[in-house]
């Protein structure tokens, strides 16, 4: 004979289990916009495997110079030919998906002399891509979730005060989300600094081109250590595992789909910090097919 549990206790079983699946769910962010061949940013949201979008680059701004965003073979901003990005970010936005700005990159002319040039590119990044108003906004009406931190050169100075004046506009309404891409090895070179302030809501760690913290062919330690250094140190609400789409995305650090699923992510996923995988980027993600085979496990 069957034997019947009282409703109360199945529902409870169940919200449990719900819990514990759910606890460890993570998130896919990607970049786009630095290759013409990646598909638009709408097809990018369309695919369903993203939950952040990082619109790649603004590579210069700060130290009076004219603020310039580079996304390689999408549109022109020279001729204003990027406002046709407006309705595929409102597309993606529907979706839920975050749509990012990327300040800095691997190559780029950017750094900030003082607090007050921190203040003038916030008020810039709040006019012309976030809530605020101006009439050469790169993206058109559009109105973009948050900031990502590249930072990758020019000096370490300032960037926290560049944190908290963006943060100060969630004030006036709509949230400004906070995110930042530091390298792996602790604390970061360029942005450890404003990582202290608290105010980042994702960071998504480069752990690739960094032999001492990534994963190598059978070995987990490296990347484990550094991965705990990074979830007790950073007051973030969420931490990231930056990686190359493909091998040929990075110098190194590229994790086979088997291994991060079967090695990697069991090592990282029980801290509740842990936010998902960051991938670089659409357009070796196309070549690879790696977010879809990853996706359910993350």
């Amino acid at each position: 004979m069957a034997t019947h549990l009282p409703v109360s206790v199945v529902l409870i079983s169940f919200l449990m289990l719900i819990l514990a699946v759910g606890s460890n769910a993570g998130e896919i962010a990607i970049y786009w916009g630095q290759n013409g061949n990646e598909g638009t940013l709408a097809e990018t949201c369309a695919t369903g495997n993203y939950a952040f979008v990082n619109i790649a680059f603004l590579p210069t701004f700060g130290n009076g110079q004219t603020p310039m965003i580079n996304l390689a073979g999408h549109c022109d901003p020279y001729s204003n030919g990027c406002t046709g990005l407006s309705s595929n970010i409102k597309a993606c936005q529907k979706k839920g998906i975050k749509v990012m700005l990327s300040i800095g990159g691997g190559a780029g002319s950017y750094y900030l002399t003082s607090a007050a040039d921190a203040r003038q590119v916030a008020t810039y990044l709040w006019n012309n891509f976030l809530g605020g108003q101006s009439s050469s906004r790169p993206f058109g009406a559009a109105v973009l979730d948050g900031i990502d931190f590249d930072i990758e050169g020019g000096t370490n100075q300032h960037w926290d005060d560049l944190a908290r004046y963006l943060s100060g506009y969630s004030k006036r309404g709509k949230k400004v989300y906070l995110t930042a891409a530091p390298q792996c090895p602790f604390p970061d070179a360029w942005v450890g600094g404003a990582l202290k302030t608290g105010l980042f809501d994702y960071v998504w760690v480069q752990f690739y081109n960094n032999p001492p913290c990534q994963f190598t062919a059978g070995n987990v330690g490296n990347l484990e250590d550094s991965w705990k250094q990074w979830i007790s140190a950073i007051p973030a609400t969420k931490i990231f595992l930056g990686l190359p789409a493909a091998p040929q995305a990075a110098g190194s650090g590229f994790i086979p789909a088997g291994d991060l699923t079967s090695k990697v992510l069991p090592a990282i996923k029980g801290s509740s910090k842990y936010g998902g995988v960051m991938l670089w980027s659409k357009y070796y993600d196309d070549l690879s097919g790696y977010s879809s085979s990853i996706k359910s496990h993350v």
